[in-house]
């Protein structure tokens, strides 16, 4: 007969209170563990506003739920509700390995995130759910754990955050085919402008010039003068000559490049204009840089 009080392996947080919203409804989790057992667990329900996860990350039983038994295997994950009672027991041959989260609604909110399911409302009316889960949920857990057992700097945000994973992708088990209606909103050219300067300069700087880059940012001259000393605090040419000298040295590592080669790349008029351009910069000539490497 299995030892109904035989713990393998233990390891719980029962006093901590992590908090997260979904859909302006606030959870806490209240007890999380993590255990291997042969023993078993007589039927219980638990009370308003809560609802437990269990996932099976290895090992072989059975558990009952509402009267109808079902069959545990690695993989497996259900969820009780409210009222739910439940009962489970382990294979005595192949404990379970089984991670449980105590979630509890705190505080429902009155408005509604429009989007497409709500999250918060699939959770909290699935009241039992049993299945594998499809969701990698076990990454998530040895995760959750390793912050909790380490307590490294910021594993507070690192911990509520993983809550929150899990918590979707609890409800994405629930909803396999499930769309969201939600979208992130477009970022319109006012937000867009640091980055269409930085990938003008990044990517075409041997062509660029003021008005090319005035006309990308539907800009006059003077004004995208003013936009690169406000962000930057450089003018446009020292801006170019800047991104130039940059690629100039990457050029440079090329064995394969002759230094003609990298000036016309460059687009500079001639070797003589480029290495002068370069020395300028960086106080030694192109040759020297690369006798330097």
């Amino acid at each position: 007969m299995t030892d109904t009080f035989n713990v393998v392996y233990k390891e719980a947080y029962n006093d901590l209170d992590i908090r997260f919203s979904v859909n302006h409804d606030r959870f806490r989790i209240l007890n999380i563990a993590h255990e291997v057992i042969t023993r078993s667990f007589p039927k219980h329900s638990h009370g308003n506003r809560s609802y437990e996860m269990h996932y099976i990350a290895s090992g072989h039983g059975s558990v009952t739920i509402e009267g109808q038994a079902y069959k545990i295997t690695p993989n497996t994950l259900y969820i009780t509700g409210p009222h739910i009672e439940h009962e489970q027991s382990p294979d005595p041959a192949d404990p379970m390995e089984e991670y449980s989260i105590y979630f509890q609604l705190l505080e429902k909110g009155s408005v509604r995130t429009h989007g497409s399911p709500d999250l918060s409302l699939r959770f909290l009316s699935t009241c039992f759910w049993f299945g594998q889960d499809s969701q990698e949920l076990w990454a998530l857990l040895k995760k959750l754990f390793a912050e909790l057992r380490k307590h490294q700097i910021g594993y507070m945000i690192q911990v509520e955050a993983i809550a929150l994973q899990i918590f979707v992708n609890l409800v994405r088990n629930f909803e396999k085919s499930g769309l969201s209606t939600e979208r992130f909103p477009k970022s319109n050219l006012s937000d867009a402008k640091s980055l269409i300067i930085e990938e003008s300069f990044l990517y075409n700087c041997e062509e660029l010039t003021l008005e090319k880059l005035s006309e990308k940012l539907a800009l006059g001259i003077r004004q995208t003068e003013r936009l690169l000393k406000e962000y930057y605090g450089k003018t446009f040419q020292q801006k170019k000559t800047e991104a130039k000298m940059s690629m100039a040295a990457v050029l440079l590592a090329d064995d394969s490049l002759t230094i003609g080669e990298i000036a016309a790349r460059l687009n500079y008029s001639s070797i003589q204009h480029f290495s002068y351009a370069f020395k300028k910069y960086y106080g030694i000539s192109p040759t020297q840089y690369q006798k330097a490497r």
